[in-house]
């Protein structure tokens, strides 16, 4: 009997102090592990592709645009750390140290901040297109977007070290047996909860909102002077591929909502809840929001399926390429 209890145990050598080996059975952590490799692959493969095309060709190099680069890398980093991480840290037995818990800790919230962050910039790229054309090309140039991004990332860089300075100064603080990786206490959930997501989301819901009830009657003015002149039928067409760009841009925030409320949602129960199987598969909905964006640039945006055309093909590599027709 003894023995069987030390089998369970991650660190059997320190049977008074190690933690216990997560319950589920091998098929299950095989079926878990595969799926999840899977997905962490897939979402950086994706992600990757978002990230060159976008870098790559200098017809891409527009404000929207370097929005949905941003969240991309965001995206690629959880595929390749977060996802990993979190295999890791569920089968109960965290190998690499407190330290590196911590820092894997910082880096996750970094993550998951910044792209709300985004979220909420490109709601207020599509609101001002959209409810303010005119002054559009003038307002959101390619030069404010990119100090906008970093500014986002660097914020969240500087908020979350404030959430877990007490763990990097002192790796473990909370674990309640020998290398356990725990996240940061309820309390500091609870402010960051108010801070990095009712806040963000409810901006990004009346931004849209607002956007929709500007796109539904802009829709119906083009549709009654169908007929105007050529100069009124080209400021038409300009509207028409804004509205578009509104349209698959919410669809992206409107996905975007379904897969982190739950996760935010679920982070104001019971510490105890927070361990249930519940939340292992919400903060796996949270998770996989990074790899169904690049599917979403798949659907949506001819630009996206040409470019990667142009990669997988090696035409990329071909001298003067970055000058290539994409749009």
């Amino acid at each position: 009997m003894e023995t069987q209890d030390r089998a369970e145990l991650c660190f059997p050598q320190l049977s008074n102090t190690s933690c216990k080996k997560s319950a589920y059975s091998l098929p299950e952590l095989l079926l878990f592990n595969i799926t999840q490799s899977s997905i962490s692959v897939i979402t950086v493969t994706l992600n990757l592709l978002v990230i060159i095309s976008v870098s790559h060709y200098r017809q891409l190099h527009t404000p929207t645009n370097i929005l949905i680069l941003s969240l991309a890398v965001s995206d690629f980093l959880v595929g390749l750390l977060t996802i990993p991480g979190e295999m890791m840290r569920n089968t109960g037995c965290w190998f690499l140290g407190d330290l590196l818990c911590s820092l894997f800790n910082y880096a996750s919230f970094i993550i998951s901040s910044s792209s709300i962050g985004v979220m909420v910039l490109i709601s207020v790229d599509r609101y001002v297109a959209i409810c303010d054309p005119l002054h559009y090309q003038t307002r959101v140039t390619k030069s404010r977007v990119k100090v906008c991004v970093c500014l986002c990332w660097l914020c969240s860089v500087l908020y979350n070290i404030l959430l877990v300075k007490d763990d990097l100064s002192e790796p473990g603080r909370h674990n309640s047996c020998y290398r356990e990786c725990v996240l940061v206490d309820y309390i500091t959930g609870t402010v960051d909860l108010i801070v990095t997501f009712l806040a963000p989301v409810s901006i990004i819901v009346v931004l849209y909102l607002k956007v929709f009830v500007v796109a539904v009657s802009q829709a119906r003015a083009m549709r009654s002077h169908v007929t105007e002149i050529k100069l009124q039928l080209s400021v038409t067409q300009t509207k028409k591929s804004e509205l578009k760009a509104a349209r698959n841009l919410g669809v992206l925030v409107v996905v975007f909502l379904i897969c982190f409320i739950p996760y935010y949602c679920v982070s104001l129960a019971k510490p105890d809840f927070l361990n249930s199987t519940t939340a292992f598969f919400v903060y796996y909905l949270f998770s996989f929001n990074a790899t169904l964006n690049p599917v979403i640039y798949t659907l949506f945006y001819p630009w996206f399926r040409k470019a990667v055309k142009f990669i997988v093909t090696l035409q990329i590599l071909q001298r003067g390429s970055c000058q290539a027709k994409i749009l």
